[in-house]
């Protein structure tokens, strides 16, 4: 700390019941926050009495305590301020329902006899569709409702189902995925929203070590190729209802899908939003739709499936921050160099023994890999055309030269091929059986990692790329979006 630089003041907040401090912060800033006493909580993850827990990477949060709580803040947010008018009772009653859904499924398995006062009552574990408006805290309200399921203490593990490929879950932007979750999920950075995948940080977090199912999307808008989205979002519905297949007990938990904004609302009678709600309620068997503050896709879900399942308006959080585009492409910067290069978040000056998420990582640096590979070592493919007209946009009786869901090679060697400082998504092995080989199983083959090509060498015909690992990629396959990414 230099000496021009101010020194870090502590203050000391009270809450009252049912209240919460919300913080935003600036970019390269730190934060530290303490629970004297009482009982708080960061979107359902509860905090723990004299531990100091660290934010940063523009974190924007809020701690919320049902009791009443004092707090110490150490570091400077760009905003602050406590609020008394809160959602949070509504998202308690939706638990409570919740609960008493798992709860009827669990008796239901083990052949125990329903309650009296139960007859006729649905005997389903909740599968829980999310939709809102953008800056609605869509994301926000699963995560509430999943930490408070697996704070229950009944053994749940739910399964979080993330299908916004703007937001990028537990690795980066451009995926779709899911993962059950066995521990709260902490919020420390927008790096990593959803909590800490095992596969990419060899020190990762105990308590989240979650090893996600994904899929290559490749671009943040779902009007992008959205027949692409909807087949990947059946996958995750297959890969889940086997996982319950083979353990009926883990179906019990339910799940919880997050999704994107731009589900909420459209233009003209060809956006892709309705069907890509409809795949969703199809490939996860929804029950329960959750609308988060907006009366019109209240309405909408309403008229197009109260007669099949349920449909609750919630109101949205007053803390919602309005998040502008440049926002949104720092944390996908974020998220990518923390999936690189791991993140490190430090303690503000006289805050000693900090926590990131409970525990005691203030520093999770890793070393990449850089190496050179030949042209020939990687199979690199795109999905569809590099730009692409929607089909209502076409001459009428044109036909596409290029289906979207077509995968096209692509030569390094050529001009204008797109890969330098492209982000490639580095595919599971292709089925060794030929005869079981389609035409488009590259969009059914799961996510093993991520690279960046950071130089190209044409004329030697290789190429740079920069990966968490020193595996070897030759043989193996990896597919471009439009993703990319720079050191800065």
């Amino acid at each position: 700390m230099t000496s021009e630089a101010k020194a870090v003041v502590k203050r000391e907040w009270k809450l009252e019941p049912e209240s919460e401090y919300r913080f935003e912060m600036d970019p390269g800033t730190t934060l530290a926050i303490k629970l004297i006493v009482g009982h708080a909580e960061i979107f359902g993850f509860e905090l723990v009495e004299g531990k100091w827990y660290l934010f940063g990477y523009e974190c924007k949060a809020a701690v919320y305590t049902w009791q009443g709580c004092t707090i110490e803040v150490a570091g400077q947010p760009s905003t602050e301020y406590v609020s008394e008018e809160t959602s949070m009772s509504a998202y308690a009653n939706l638990h409570i329902a919740f609960e008493q859904m798992r709860v009827r499924a669990l008796r239901k398995l083990r052949g125990s006899p329903p309650h009296s006062d139960e007859p006729g009552t649905p005997v389903e574990p909740p599968r829980v569709l999310v939709l809102g408006p953008e800056n609605s805290g869509k994301t926000t309200v699963c995560k509430i409702l999943t930490n408070y399921a697996v704070r229950a203490g009944q053994g749940w593990s739910p399964v979080y189902v993330n299908v916004d490929p703007s937001e990028g879950g537990w690795a980066a932007p451009g995926i779709v995925s899911s993962a059950p979750i066995t521990g709260p999920i902490s919020t420390y950075s927008p790096a990593n929203p959803l909590g800490s995948a095992a596969t990419t940080t060899p020190m990762s977090f105990t308590s989240n070590a979650l090893l996600p199912l994904a899929y290559w999307y490749g671009h943040a808008d779902i009007r992008k190729n959205p027949l692409l989205l909807e087949r990947l979002i059946r996958n995750l519905g297959e890969n889940i209802k086997d996982r319950f297949d083979n353990d009926p007990e883990s179906r019990v938990s339910g799940l919880i899908i997050d999704t994107p904004s731009s589900f909420a609302s459209g233009q003209g009678s060809n956006d892709p939003r309705h069907r890509l709600i409809k795949a969703c309620i199809e490939a996860f068997n929804v029950n329960v739709i959750i609308v988060v503050g907006h009366e019109k896709l209240n309405v909408e879900m309403q008229r197009a499936y109260s007669s099949q399942l349920t449909v609750v308006k919630i109101p949205k959080s007053g803390g919602v921050v309005e998040l502008e585009y440049a926002y949104r492409e720092r944390v996908h910067n974020y998220q990518l160099h923390a999936y690189m290069y791991g993140q490190i978040i430090p303690a503000p000056a006289g805050v000693t023994n900090a926590t990131i998420g409970g525990e005691t990582f203030t520093d999770l640096a890793l070393a990449p890999s850089s190496t050179v590979i030949n042209f020939g070592d990687l199979s690199i493919y795109r999905i569809g055309a590099e730009s692409m007209a929607p089909t209502s946009a076409l001459p009428i009786g044109a036909k596409r030269v290029v289906s979207e869901m077509q995968p096209a090679a692509i030569d390094p060697a050529q001009p204008g091929s797109g890969l330098l400082n492209a982000v490639l998504a580095l595919l599971s092995p292709l089925n060794p059986d030929e005869n079981e080989r389609y035409d488009e199983e590259l969009l059914d083959l799961t996510i093993s990692g991520f690279l960046v090509v950071t130089h190209l060498d044409i004329p030697r015909k290789k190429m740079t790329i920069l990966s968490p690992n020193q595996g070897s990629v030759v043989g193996r396959t990896a597919v471009l979006g439009s993703f990319e990414w720079q050191e800065q």
